[in-house]
């Protein structure tokens, strides 16, 4: 090839070439300097050190922590690739010419030959082992190490009934990179430990935490929130929390199964947690649209003339869908209709089954935050799977069941094939 050809070939990470894959998760910014799109970190060494920041390497670079999994991968496989390529092309390169001495598996490797009388073959043999080689064989057995790992990993989310979400957390993430950056030796977290020691430690954590907090709430202002709930043993909770720009925090919870929720009651309670925040810093407070809480609200605000009593949207929202299931005549009847439906099919392990086979396995019910959106969100799957529904009702599957003979039976089957126009 001419000296020309080779000036018109330009290489794939030079400056101003956008060809490399990379190019599509990062931004340049500044000489060889590329900033991620997951992390916003910015990095030194151009594309190729943000393909390993992406891939996880850690080859002169951290992981990033914010990648999506498919795009680590993606990467992860691409320089695997590359790098056995790379191999393949300098397969004979000497140990002299490819290491600076600083190739640790390498001596380990040999010391196994040593260790096996191997050691009068070693001079013979370095000859033909390359740095690379010995790097691409490590991850081979690495890979293998790792899915070990991985395994124990989830082995302990099953035998302690972990939800699988916590592999989002980025507490989890931030747990695994520094026991890794730890090394061979940690000692785990003795019982002791995680129950007095760290929980302490993390108390005063949240509470430095929550003094950066109150003085956002002096900066811009803050709004009370209340909760009212009813725990598994019937016992009635009321949460308090503080919403600002800076975020929403718990603030503390009381039990009110043995507080009278008369109006002078509730107002005590409001204005208590007005005086904790901090009156100059409250801006509104927020609570169901219950007729108490709403003339608390009312004798609150002609107390303490600097903030608002504001109804929760969500309740009134829920008070809306009420209202129409209550007192508009064709929401009623509809709305009892599709109950009968879901509590007929649900009720039946084996109508449910069918109802899964024709839908692909989606479901006829919503749940939601609040019973009466539920019945709402539950319409919006009928209407979605009224031609599934009406097959499964037609098909020769249900007309030979015991289930099409009964009374109920046949009154579901009226109500969806629409005779009485449910539809």
């Amino acid at each position: 090839m001419s000296n020309l050809a080779r000036k018109k070939i330009k290489r794939k990470n030079a400056p101003g070439n956008r060809s490399d894959l990379g190019w599509e998760h990062g931004v340049e910014v500044g000489s060889r300097q590329v900033q991620c799109n997951y992390c916003k970190e910015i990095h030194s060494g151009g594309i190729y050190r943000l393909k390993h920041h992406l891939a996880g390497t850690r080859k002169n670079v951290s992981a990033c922590p914010s990648v999506p999994e498919n795009v680590r991968e993606k990467f992860a496989t691409l320089l695997y690739a590359q790098s056995e390529a790379s191999i393949k092309k300098k397969r004979w390169y000497t140990i002299e010419e490819e290491d600076d001495g600083s190739d640790d598996e390498l001596v380990e490797v040999q010391q196994l030959h040593s260790s096996k009388g191997r050691g009068k073959h070693i001079g013979s043999m370095d000859k033909f082992v390359t740095k690379k080689k010995q790097v691409t064989m490590n991850r081979v057995f690495k890979k293998g190490e790792r899915d070990l790992v991985i395994q124990q990993i989830a082995r302990f989310f099953y035998t302690s009934a972990i939800s699988f979400n916590c592999v989002k957390n980025p507490e989890f993430l931030q747990m695994i990179d520094m026991i890794s950056r730890f090394g061979i030796g940690l000692k785990p977290p003795s019982y002791h430990e995680i129950r007095e020691t760290c929980l302490k430690k993390e108390v005063d954590f949240t509470q430095q935490m929550l003094e950066e907090y109150k003085v956002e709430w002096k900066k811009t202002g803050c709004s009370i929130m209340s909760d009212d709930w009813s725990d598994k043993k019937r016992r009635s909770i009321c949460n308090f929390l503080v919403n600002s720009p800076k975020g929403t925090i718990f603030l503390y919870s009381i039990d009110t199964s043995n507080i009278s929720k008369i109006v002078e009651k509730v107002c005590q309670m409001l204005d208590e947690v007005v005086d904790r925040v901090g009156e100059e810093n409250v801006v509104q407070l927020v609570t169901d649209n219950a007729a108490n809480y709403k003339l608390a609200g009312e004798m609150l605000m002609q107390k303490r003339k600097c903030l608002f009593w504001t109804p929760c949207a969500a309740h009134c929202l829920d008070l809306m869908l009420e209202d129409f299931e209550k007192k508009i005549k064709d929401h009623k009847y509809t709305i009892a209709k599709e109950k009968k439906i879901t509590t007929f099919i649900y009720s039946r392990a084996m109508l449910l089954n069918w109802l899964r086979d024709f839908t692909k396995g989606r479901e006829l019910i919503r749940p939601a935050a609040t019973r009466f959106a539920t019945s709402y969100l539950t319409f919006s799957c009928l209407n979605e799977f009224k031609g599934e529904l009406m097959a499964m009702f037609s098909s020769e599957q249900w007309r030979c069941s015991k289930f099409a003979k009964t009374k109920e039976g046949k009154r579901i089957h009226a109500i969806v094939m629409d005779n009485n126009g449910f539809w």
